[in-house]
C-alpha cells in the first residue's frame, strides 16, 4: 500500500508543522461513535502537505473492535471485484476524515457524528508501519458514506474538497 506520489504525512513526520492555535491537538484523545461507544484513541493526524491541512485522524482501534471473533475475514466488499479483505496481524488502525467528527475541548473526547460502531468494526484497517494509498482511502470513504461513492480522479483538491474533510 505504499504511495509513490506521497502527499499525505503523519503530523509527527513533519518537524516544521504545528497545529494552528485555534485548533486542538487531539492526539491521545478518545474517539467515540454517535452513541458514545469507544472506537479507540487518536494516534496521529494525517496532513495533506500541499493543501497544508489535516485531512484524517489516525485512530488506533479499541481492543473490543479488534477482538470481535469475526474480524479475521469480513464479508465487506473491498472493491468492485468483489474480493474480501483479510485483517492481518497489526492491522489495528483506521482513518477518519476530520470533517466527520466533533471535538469537545472540555472533555477531550472526539465524537464521530454519523458513523456507527458496526461501520467502524467493518471498515478496512491498515498497519501503522505502512502508508496507505488512494484506493484504501476510497474503500474507507465508501464504507463510511456508501451513498457518496467516491469515484473521483486522483487530484487531491477534488478528492479532499468535500464536506467530510472540512475541519469546522
Amino acid at each position: 500500500m505504499e504511495n509513490k506520489d506521497k502527499n499525505l504525512y503523519r503530523l509527527d513526520e513533519l518537524s516544521n508543522y504545528k497545529i494552528a492555535s485555534n485548533y486542538s491537538d487531539v492526539r491521545g484523545w478518545t474517539i467515540v461513535d454517535a452513541d458514545n461507544r469507544t472506537i479507540g484513541k487518536i494516534d496521529n493526524l494525517w496532513v495533506n502537505k500541499d493543501m497544508q491541512r489535516v485531512v484524517y485522524l489516525d485512530v488506533k482501534l479499541d481492543k473490543s473492535l479488534i477482538e470481535d471473533k469475526h474480524t479475521e475475514v469480513r464479508d465487506v466488499i473491498a472493491n468492485d471485484t468483489g474480493k474480501e479483505f483479510v485483517y492481518k496481524e497489526g492491522d489495528s488502525h483506521i482513518i477518519i476524515p476530520i470533517g466527520s467528527v466533533n471535538i469537545n475541548k472540555d472533555t477531550k473526547i472526539v465524537m464521530a457524528n454519523s458513523i456507527g460502531y458496526d461501520t467502524f468494526r467493518n471498515t478496512s484497517r491498515y498497519n501503522r508501519q505502512h502508508n496507505f494509498d488512494r484506493e484504501y482511502e476510497r474503500r474507507v470513504m465508501k464504507s463510511y458514506y456508501p451513498e457518496n461513492d467516491p469515484n473521483y480522479d486522483s487530484n487531491d483538491d477534488a478528492f479532499y474538497n468535500r464536506r467530510e474533510f472540512d475541519n469546522h
